[in-house]
């Protein structure tokens, strides 16, 4: 029976590039893969064929010599010795470790061809700070203690003293992984003498015994800008754990957790109160004074305000984080009813009483109460100020 073209095999151009015949090559092998498709003899016939393929057109000697002569150049390199090779799925990610959980295969692909104890950037550190209200609407620097890993300065991460370079494991000769032939399989594992290092460190350093890297505490200044809310987080660069074979370090993310206000509410860059007010100065009008971040502010509060009337105070909220001006502070009219009296007090209340209207909806007193009404007010306003 006469064998297929291998270009045909894989479904590419003879110009195809080195990476498109490998990608090529690794969606076959996905496809039709023996353990994706038990008992199907098509499927593995199938899989041996474009392995066989692969050997050929992935080694340029070889598929050099199948482009001037054919199939009888490379019969002896091919044939039943051509089995899968892991290695083509080492420049997609973690694929090899996604195969090797779908098919059961454990370390089978060798982490998908990648060194286990190669440079490896350090992890991610997160710390929770709690800050006052008057921290987060100013703005304030702070130290906090991190313990942390970080690269021995002996020997500079690699593990060996003085620095020196690591040796190149012998039994897997710098690859991380040893290979076998299992059936129709070329499958790799992680060396053992190395453990998928690709390298072995004869000497280790004293002052890290051959991790490359110390247990410390760093202490670490934050700045933390005026407007920040419960939340959000600062990210300090290189902050982190320290990377591992000389790899670079993480970062350190700081959590924001602003404590609540006694007096003031918070949404977004505004901010909102009730304030107390005497039923004297809503009915007369008058003028109050209202809590800011900045201090007491100056108000107007209109004759006849009605409990439950905000009075916007503008710029007087929180700044924006990123310094794109300021919210505002809304005051909610909350009347205040004195709890005593004195008998002068009530007397005066008591003729105001008769003054006002029983109901809302009554005509309006005659022009001369109106008069002593405006004068009552006038005293009842002296006398509670």
């Amino acid at each position: 029976m006469s064998k297929r073209d291998y270009y045909e095999v894989l479904g590419v151009a003879r110009s195809a590039g080195e990476v498109e015949i490998k990608s090529a090559y690794r969606k076959l092998a996905m496809k039709y893969h023996p353990d994706r498709n038990p008992g199907d003899k098509a499927a593995e016939e199938k899989f041996k064929e474009a392995a066989e393929a692969y050997a050929i057109l992935a080694d340029a000697e070889k598929r050099s010599l199948y482009d001037r002569f054919g199939h009888q150049a490379v019969s002896g390199a091919a044939g039943a010795g051509a089995g899968f090779d892991p290695s083509v799925f080492s420049d997609f990610g973690d694929l090899a470790d996604i195969l090797g959980n779908m098919f059961g295969f454990g370390d089978l692909f060798g982490g998908g061809g990648r060194r286990r104890g190669g440079p490896q950037r350090g992890a991610d550190l997160r710390y929770d700070l709690e800050i006052t209200f008057q921290e987060a609407a100013r703005g304030t620097e702070t130290s906090i203690q991190i313990p942390r890993h970080e690269t021995c300065e002996s020997c500079h991460g690699t593990g060996a003293a003085g620095g020196a370079a690591p040796s190149v494991c012998p039994q897997c000769r710098g690859q991380g992984q040893v290979r076998y032939q299992q059936g129709f399989l070329t499958v790799g594992r992680t060396c053992p003498q190395c453990r998928g290092a690709g390298r072995i460190i004869t000497k280790p350093c004293s002052t890290c015994h051959g991790a490359g890297r110390v247990e410390c505490e760093r202490k670490i200044t934050v700045k933390i800008p005026a407007g920040i809310a419960t939340g959000q987080q600062l990210r300090l660069q290189n902050e982190g754990e320290g990377g591992s074979a000389g790899g670079p370090p993480g970062h350190l993310y700081v959590v924001i957790h602003v404590q609540e206000h006694e007096f003031f509410k918070r949404d977004g860059m505004n901010l909102f109160c009730e304030i107390p007010v005497n039923f004297t100065t809503v009915a007369l009008g008058g003028e109050i004074r209202v809590p800011t971040l900045d201090g007491s502010e100056a108000v107007k509060v209109p004759e006849g305000t009605q409990t439950g009337t905000t009075l916007r105070l503008r710029g007087k909220g929180l700044p924006d984080v990123n310094g794109r001006g300021r919210g505002d502070l809304f005051a909610t009219v909350q009347v205040e009813t004195p709890k005593r009296l004195s008998r002068e007090q009530k007397q005066l209340l008591e003729q105001l009483a008769r003054l006002l209207p029983k109901d809302k909806f009554e005509p309006r007193a005659r022009e001369q109460e109106s008069r002593d009404e405006r004068n009552l007010f006038d005293r009842v306003k002296d006398m509670f100020g």
